[in-house]
């Protein structure tokens, strides 16, 4: 008897917790992201703010500031009308997507690779910027391209939560990579001497160089990392909105003068393939 109540309990248990997750699964589903920034007048975006020409706090006024910044002030204005503010929220590559998942933000614009294995997790809008992976490295280094660290020995400094770790992996299978939290700590490893080279995006390293001249960009990019707006999954219609925002600031021309405001002293970017 004692055995038949304690399965028909554990039946009931089971049940229950079905139940639940199913209430949470409908509750997640039926929510409209759009609509309600729609109604509120604002979106949260998660954005960088540790990477220059992108997303880099001023400390001045504590504002963050950058290409992805006025990209997204821009786009907001496009989905929300001209009443529509951008509300910022600080994210690193570790924790863009749980805040996303979690409902701390509406989208992420913040130098996020589209990549098969993240579009499983998120709806990707189509790319806003189209960058490589590229490496830093101290003036007068032997490492002239990504192919130069393919030796034991080498260090390759890198970002968690980046996939610019993984990709390093197929180019130099040999060096030794060590991740660090965030690209402030991984230029001061940098700096250190704690590595060779420094590799993630080469829009984010052109930023580093501009602001350590003893420091360069070599080689060119080894991979196509085109950046995308993530959204939540089951947000089709913000996804759209996005898209069609984008192709808006695009076709007015203010996309091109915002890539100008921020790129156009950057040594080696190659500003007019990149217009649109």
């Amino acid at each position: 008897m004692k055995k038949i109540i304690s399965r028909i309990g554990l039946l009931l248990t089971l049940l229950l917790t079905v139940v639940t997750l199913s209430a949470c699964s409908s509750s997640a589903s039926q929510k409209n992201v759009l609509r309600d920034d729609k109604q509120t007048k604002t979106i949260t975006w998660g954005v960088k703010a540790d990477t220059k020409l992108f997303g880099l706090m001023d400390v001045r006024d504590n504002q963050i500031k950058g290409f992805e910044i006025d990209l997204a002030k821009a786009m907001t204005k496009q989905i929300l009308g001209k009443d529509g503010k951008a509300r910022f929220i600080q994210v690193t590559s570790q924790t863009r997507m749980p805040l996303l998942r979690n409902g701390n933000i509406d989208a992420i614009m913040a130098t996020m690779t589209i990549t098969p294995q993240r579009a499983e997790q998120v709806d990707f809008s189509r790319s806003y910027f189209d960058a490589g992976q590229a490496i830093l490295v101290k003036n007068g280094s032997p490492i002239k391209n990504v192919r130069g660290l393919n030796h034991k020995g080498a260090v390759v400094l890198g970002v968690v939560g980046s996939n610019s770790v993984q990709n390093i992996k197929k180019f130099a299978p040999k060096a030794k990579v060590l991740q660090l939290s965030d690209y402030s700590q991984a230029l001061t490893a940098l700096k250190s001497g704690q590595g060779d080279a420094l590799t993630t995006d080469n829009g984010i390293l052109y930023g580093m160089s501009i602001e350590n001249p003893g420091y360069s960009v070599v080689g060119g990019t080894f991979t196509k990392e085109p950046y995308g707006i993530a959204v939540d999954k089951g947000q089709g219609k913000m996804r759209d909105a996005m898209n069609e925002a984008l192709t808006k600031v695009e076709n007015s021309g203010q996309y091109n003068k915002l890539l100008y405001k921020w790129f156009h002293k950057v040594k080696g970017f190659d500003f007019k393939g990149a217009e649109r």
